[in-house]
């Protein structure tokens, strides 16, 4: 009957406004700040206590250092840095720790390294080179120190860490700076501790990571930046409920079309 079908009409009707008002509500969502460094400065002002840069690693077995001597003695001065790579590992240039915390250098031998830090064997060494060299000036790096950078950031790598430490926003930027969809607030610091491992979750939106012992990371440090999946949850979210809708909407217009042929 006409009544009937003007009926069910308006049943479609409401059944498809029914489905879209579902749609509207699981869309609204609220829209999230995008991610930055320091939202917690909001105005000019000073940062006092900042962490000192003051660590200095100890040398040990294993290690690989690049000691290059630099004098008035410019053959003894070659003939010095030649000997590194009579010294190394094959396949790796400078000089290798034994495992009895020594190195085996030109003119010097054996010389125990282990326990020094970079400077304290500059100067060990300085002095132990003054018979066979005229003012000579010793440089010491780390060859086997790294910093590994995963997760979302522009390029992950394995960083060379010749030094001590490295600020963590230096390491940071040598490697392409965060992503958008990673979290600044949530930057996971690995650190070796012994026979341990220490995580450290260290949050950049907060300007207090300069007081943060952390600010500075360490050699084998792993840095690892977090995706936030806000965003993917949500879309994957939408994309179920619209196809829950869809699925929905064809159910009720097959089986309008069907009652309507019936009821004819």
């Amino acid at each position: 009957s006409l009544l009937y079908r003007h009926c069910l009409q308006q049943l479609f009707i409401r059944s498809i406004i029914y489905l879209f008002f579902i749609f509207c509500f699981t869309s609204c969502t609220t829209i999230k700040p995008p991610s930055s460094y320091f939202q917690t400065i909001l105005h000019d002002t000073t940062i006092s206590s900042f962490v000192k840069n003051d660590f200095e690693s100890k040398i040990k077995t294993g290690d690989q250092l690049d000691i290059r001597v630099t004098s008035l003695s410019s053959v003894e001065d070659e003939l010095f840095n030649k000997a590194a790579a009579v010294s190394s590992s094959p396949g790796v240039s400078g000089y290798s720790v034994y495992p009895d915390g020594a190195v085996l250098l030109h003119r010097l031998g054996r010389v125990a390294v282990a326990g020094l830090t970079r400077r304290e064997l500059a100067a060990k060494l300085e002095n132990n080179l003054q018979p066979y060299m005229k003012e000579p000036i010793v440089n010491v790096i780390y060859l086997n120190h790294k910093i590994t950078i995963i997760g979302e950031v522009g390029g992950p790598q394995v960083l060379a860490m010749p030094e001590e430490k490295l600020p963590l926003l230096d390491v940071l930027i040598k490697s392409g700076d965060i992503k958008e969809n990673g979290l600044r607030n949530k930057v996971m610091i690995i650190r070796d501790s012994g026979n341990d491992k220490t995580v450290k979750h260290v949050n950049l939106e907060d300007h207090s990571i300069f007081n943060s012992p952390w600010y500075y990371v360490q050699p084998n440090d792993i840095i690892y930046v977090m995706a936030d999946n806000t965003k993917k949850i949500k879309e994957e979210k939408k994309k179920k409920v619209l196809n829950v809708i869809s699925t929905a909407a064809s159910g009720l217009t097959f089986l309008f079309v069907i009652l309507d042929r019936v009821f004819r």
